[in-house]
């Protein structure tokens, strides 16, 4: 859903209330008090009563509010950014409000912790500020804004960076988020890891080289029986195409006789194994396809095993290697 389709839905001639505005916007009702209680960024116009109405003006001056500090604009300039586009005429704000910008930047970190502990907060921690801006652009369900934001974040740190870095965080937080609270941010998990996906794989389209001359054996890719987590893979393998090196990429679920099949027909120079969770991995199945034998008659040989992702557990594995991530996986396999 894009900004376009939230105001026309959020916007209506009575208004909306800061409840129901928050839940679409996925902040929290005390992030948009604060808002307008330290920046004036509230509804222009008050009416008698307890429960103030949104305007489709007072709407897109907070959505654009949204699209800014998601961006990692501090909010203060955002705010004026907002405003100067939607209320050109300065909002009245109270008299009491602290000017001095230590007290607005404790005012800061305690609107953090509110919305940290409100319905449509998420567990981030210490991150980088494009992480922060990612989730809650997907809260929001912007795909317009989730999208720019991957395009930029890549194009700025490289892929390695972003998927450590701004995408596995945010990834892992929305996931904890829809676990702990029943079936509600799936749909919000579900818009992440598309788009996600969709930004990785044309980086792998666009990196991999154009003749399939490669100067060494594939490495196969592969989601053990049961996992259905690619993601992670996905990552890896644009990353080895973006290094030159040929992949053969079989996504989530793989069969054990279709992975055994593969590494006999293709004979890879290593195969990475995914388990996200320690229902998925297969100790057997892994020693199996690490002693399994390929090549011409009085030359066969066998392939490399990475054992990938936290299905696995933290102990080193004897005869298999353990990265403990995107780039430990790809030093392992440049060494290969």
């Amino acid at each position: 859903m894009d900004v376009s389709e939230t105001e026309t839905d959020l916007s209506s001639s009575a208004g909306v209330t800061t409840g129901s505005l928050a839940r679409r916007l996925g902040v929290s009702p005390t992030t948009l008090r604060s808002w307008d209680r330290r920046y004036g960024l509230g509804p222009a116009t008050r009416t008698q009563g307890r429960h103030r109405r949104w305007t489709p003006e007072d709407v897109a001056m907070v959505v654009e509010m949204c699209r800014l500090t998601a961006a990692g604009i501090p909010p203060g300039e955002a705010a004026r950014t907002a405003k100067a586009q939607h209320h050109p005429q300065p909002v009245p704000v109270a008299p009491s409000r602290p000017p001095a910008r230590p007290v607005a930047a404790a005012a800061d970190v305690m609107e953090a912790v509110h919305a940290s502990r409100s319905g449509s907060g998420l567990p981030l921690g210490n991150v980088r500020h494009e992480c922060k801006g990612l989730a809650r652009a997907a809260v929001r369900l912007d795909a317009v804004a989730v999208q720019e934001q991957l395009t930029s974040v890549i194009r700025a740190y490289g892929l390695v960076v972003t998927w450590e870095e701004i995408l596995s965080p945010a990834l892992q937080a929305v996931g904890r988020k829809w676990q702990s609270a029943g079936e509600r941010y799936v749909e919000v998990e579900h818009l992440l890891s598309w788009h996600i996906s969709a930004t990785i794989r044309h980086v792998c389209v666009t990196a991999a080289p154009a003749q399939r001359e490669w100067k060494s054996a594939p490495v196969i890719l592969a989601c053990l029986p049961g996992e259905l987590h690619t993601l992670p893979l996905e990552a890896l393998n644009a990353a080895l195409a973006e290094r030159g090196v040929a992949t053969l990429m079989l996504g989530s679920a793989v069969p054990a006789e279709a992975l055994t099949t593969a590494v006999e027909r293709v004979g890879p120079s290593a195969v990475v194994l995914w388990s996200q969770s320690g229902s998925t991995a297969s100790l057997p199945l892994a020693h199996h396809v690490a002693s399994t034998r390929w090549g011409i008659r009085g030359a066969r040989t066998q392939s490399r095993v990475l054992l990938a992702g936290p299905g696995w557990g933290r102990g080193q594995r004897p005869g298999l290697l353990r990265p403990r991530g995107l780039q430990d996986a790809l030093v392992m396999l440049e060494a290969l």
